[in-house]
């Protein structure tokens, strides 16, 4: 039984309101599009830190690290570990990051432009908006069953709790664009740090850590602990990971967005290295969440909830359930303000960047003439709006066949695999090109479309550790047939590596302009000048006998 009264309906209500006030009061010193997308790049470092802090921690995030927690044990912080080094040495070292931010380019692909074409610019658009649009499609779902299954909600409440989510969000973006998010952003990270820090001490008291290295031990054994040994993780696990995440931290556009934002390079490298930690700590304590879930629900309760969502999987209900059932009236009204916060800076920085990517890349062709500040700021701010509607229908069609983590790494690579590639060729091979740009975007696009299409129309049946097949309430079990022969993992590092391929087999195969160098140009000049000395010289040089010249 939930514990969400009218005391906390109100806690919720004040900080809505009182968000909404301040996305929209920022509205007014809005005037040119670098403002409405890049806030006028006048970041500091602490509100950088705090804007991507709270955009990169939204109900999704919160739901798949506590899932992880819930189905790998502290094993499935991995991904978290992994997103935290990425950060911090991309952050220290300047790796692509610095001369991103000197080009002075609003998105990536415009820095594409000025080494691999027009042509690539736009596809990079394309495939940009495709994959952030597939990822984050899941988003509003995720966020309205969390609040349904932990504020104890009917079920039919959801689409309302999702309409609610996406017009509370989209009327301070619209209007305030990035101005509108780093401000929110800032209130919502507090709030969603003090909600956290209140709800985890809350849940090592009432469970205790034993009992939940205990639940780990009895639940998943030795590979609750040690990824490289767990039967469904291992090596493929880690190294995927490790791919995208650095992959994330070079090219998700979120990410991005905070680097172009900052006043110059040095600030967008040091707010990569101050949020570093946090990435560890996003997937840690919402982890610690779903193992005192583990420990504490039954099993068959959180698969009885999934089955009412018409969800295949139960697991990611475990951490919002057991939250319900033990934070009291009136924490229970910060637990929900904090998610919220959460929720809408993440909601919010997600739609705006994608719109950038689609403004300033993709519809860019198709203004013949320069647009006025006034045209381009109304059509970004449709922009945002048509993606709002997006979000809203994907929400309620698509359902999850599996773990949240996968999808999101298996769509996000549909862009993270091919711009990773294309933006370390652009700022450090001198041979790269757009042959091999075009080849590594199409492959990195193609492999994880086929794999998520295949796997939504061709099903295979599940199977136990003996090889029977598993049946629920009467029912085959089936999921894709890609994730049944092959896995997720092995999907996203094979994207990855044939990604890279496709780039460099794509650029060598390009035939190379033998044109003059400037180098060649200069040695030429050089060569002329003295030939032009020697002639027009009374004396010319001529060896002397010892061999010097006279």
């Amino acid at each position: 039984m939930t514990q969400f009264t009218w005391i906390d309906g109100s806690i919720v209500g004040t900080y809505l309101l009182a968000t909404m006030f301040a996305g929209i009061m920022v509205r007014k010193y809005v005037s040119r599009v670098d403002h409405f997308l890049l806030a006028g790049r006048e970041m500091n470092v602490f509100l950088g830190i705090a804007s991507l802090a709270a955009t990169e921690f939204g109900i999704v995030t919160c739901m798949y690290t506590a899932q992880a927690g819930y189905t790998r044990g502290f094993a499935g912080s991995i991904p978290g570990i992994a997103n935290a080094v990425a950060m911090f040495v991309i952050g220290w070292t300047g790796f692509c990051v610095k001369p991103l931010r000197d080009s002075g380019a609003m998105t990536i692909p415009e820095l594409f432009e000025k080494r691999y074409g027009k042509f690539v610019r736009w596809l990079a658009g394309v495939v940009i908006v495709l994959g952030g649009l597939l990822n984050m499609g899941v988003f509003l779902r995720v966020g309205g069953q969390f609040l349904v299954v932990c504020c104890g909600l009917n079920l039919r409440y959801l689409e309302i709790a999702m309409t609610v989510l996406l017009l509370g969000v989209a009327v301070y973006t619209i209007l305030g664009g990035m101005l509108s998010v780093l401000v929110t952003d800032f209130l919502q990270f507090i709030v969603m740090s003090a909600g956290m820090l209140v709800v985890t001490i809350l849940v090592l008291t009432q469970v205790g850590w034993d009992t939940m290295i205990a639940a780990v031990e009895t639940n998943h054994g030795p590979g609750g602990f040690n990824p490289f040994i767990a039967p469904d993780l291992g090596w493929a696990f880690v190294v995927s990971n490790l791919f995208t995440n650095t992959a994330a931290v070079l090219t998700w556009q979120t990410c991005i967005a905070r680097l172009l934002s900052a006043k110059d390079s040095k600030t967008g490298r040091q707010v990569y290295t101050g949020t570093a930690f946090f990435f560890i700590c996003r997937w840690i304590i919402p982890g610690l969440w779903g193992i005192a879930a583990l420990a504490m629900i039954d099993p068959a309760v959180v698969e009885t909830i999934g089955l009412q969502f018409g969800e295949k999987d139960g697991s990611l209900f475990a951490m919002p359930f057991f939250l319900a059932q033990i934070v009291p009236a009136g924490m229970m009204g910060v637990l929900v303000a904090a998610m919220l916060a959460a929720d809408m800076s993440t909601d919010s920085a997600y739609m705006l960047t994608w719109g950038s990517v689609i403004y300033n890349d993709i519809l860019a062709p198709f203004r013949r003439t320069k647009w006025s500040e006034k045209r381009g700021i109304l059509w970004n701010r449709c922009i945002v709006a048509l993606i709002g509607m997006f979000l809203l229908f994907w929400g309620l069609w698509y359902k999850l066949e599996g773990n949240l983590w996968e999808y999101l790494q298996t769509t996000g690579a549909i862009y993270l695999a091919s711009m990773s590639v294309l933006l370390i060729a652009c700022c450090y091979w001198r041979r790269a090109n757009n042959w091999g740009a075009i080849a590594a975007i199409v492959v990195g696009a193609a492999l994880p479309v086929l794999s998520l299409s295949l796997n939504l129309f061709i099903k295979v049946p599940m199977l136990d550790a003996a090889g029977a097949q598993l049946f629920r309430e009467g029912q085959l079990m089936t999921e894709g047939i890609v994730k049944h022969y092959i896995g997720d993992n092995f999907v996203n590092i094979g994207t990855f590596l044939a990604t890279g391929l496709a780039m460099i087999v794509g650029s060598l195969l390009k035939p190379r302009s033998w044109g003059p160098s400037p180098v060649r140009t200069a040695l030429n000049s050089d060569l002329q000048a003295s030939v032009e000395f020697n002639r027009n010289s009374p004396e010319p040089f001529r060896p002397s006998a010892d061999g010097g010249i006279r």
